[in-house]
């Protein structure tokens, strides 16, 4: 009995140190994920139009409700670039209401494709990006935040995309970066996005309580990154043949890795030379990187500086997690 006992205890107590280790993992990564960030004057930002009321806080992280809004906000983002790119329209209104101060949306135009192949990735992954947004806000029901006001044109020289192209180096002051023009531009314009939603749903994912949820989300990642490398593997294909489009692409990682103030987690289509691929970006352990949403928001707002808004989203997102780093 006795020397039953003992093993038991000692079971007990691996359980509880594995219980408690992972309670001291899951609060690293909430207050890593810049939640500090949200102190002003001593209070805690409260969120953007309302929802529930609750606020993120230092001691007990994001809901999982506020880590799918900041999520349903990166993908109106890309299902509106996706709608316009493909078909010259955006979401319906229908799709576009919630939570918060609902916006506008500064328009694309349907990009006159002519690489059928281009063509038709286009059309899958704006069916994917529609499915994310109708599947996020059913999930949330009553508390999805509302789209925000998104700016995705692409003729203007002072625009989110034309500001984006210009951080990497493609273009000078006072002009534009069109990613409805042509392939090519299109697909270096889905690449500003696609890796993006890669890191943050799985910098998200140690912070998702609800199992159901977590498994959602690892599908939807899932989603990103075949999403990602497919853009990836077409802009090195075309790279090849041009090896303006491969150095854009790169430029491109680099400015991203420059806005996020996250260190070295982004990484161009090839590696030392341009004949040598790096269709998947992988740390050391060959692991995908992670962003928390303020290292996110840096590059969708274009700033390195913290408690900015802009860029993609003039007015910010909805919800409590809004602030870059």
């Amino acid at each position: 009995m006795s020397e039953s006992k003992t093993q038991s205890e000692s079971l007990i107590d691996v359980f509880d140190r594995r219980v408690e280790r992972r309670l001291q993992r899951r609060q690293f990564f909430r207050n890593a994920g810049g939640l500090g960030l949200g102190l002003v004057g001593g209070t805690l930002i409260s969120a953007c139009g309302g929802g529930s009321g609750d606020n993120a806080s230092a001691a007990s992280g994001p809901t999982d409700a506020e880590i799918l809004n900041f999520a349903l906000n990166l993908e109106y983002l890309e299902s509106q670039f996706y709608a316009y790119a493909t078909t010259g329209a955006g979401l319906p209104a229908s799709m576009t209401t919630g939570v918060g101060t609902a916006g506008t949306v500064i328009a694309g135009t349907q990009v006159p494709f002519q690489d059928a192949v281009v063509k038709a990735y286009a059309n899958e992954i704006a069916k994917d990006e529609l499915e994310h947004v109708t599947f996020l806000r059913s999930a949330l029901g009553s508390s999805a935040v509302a789209q925000p006001s998104i700016d995705i044109g692409g003729t203007d020289p002072n625009g989110a995309f034309s500001n984006a192209a210009r951080a990497a180096g493609l273009v000078g002051s006072g002009v534009a970066f069109n990613p409805y023009e042509s392939d090519n531009n299109f697909l270096l314009g889905a690449f500003i996005f696609e890796d993006v939603g890669v890191t943050a749903y799985k910098g998200a994912s140690p912070l998702i309580s609800n199992k159901t949820f977590l498994e959602a989300a690892a599908g939807i990642l899932a989603a990103e990154a075949y999403h990602a490398g497919l853009v990836r593997t077409v802009l090195y294909a075309k790279g090849i043949d041009t090896s303006s489009i491969a150095s854009a692409a790169n430029a491109i990682s680099a400015a991203r890795a420059a806005l996020d103030n996250n260190g070295h987690d982004d990484q161009g289509i090839t590696g030392a030379t341009t004949d040598i691929s790096n269709i998947v970006p992988l740390d050391s352990n060959g692991l995908a990187y992670s962003r928390n949403y303020a290292n996110v928001l840096n590059i969708v707002y274009l700033t390195s500086t913290a408690a900015v808004k802009g860029g993609f989203f003039p007015n910010g997102v909805n919800g409590t997690l809004h602030m870059s780093a």
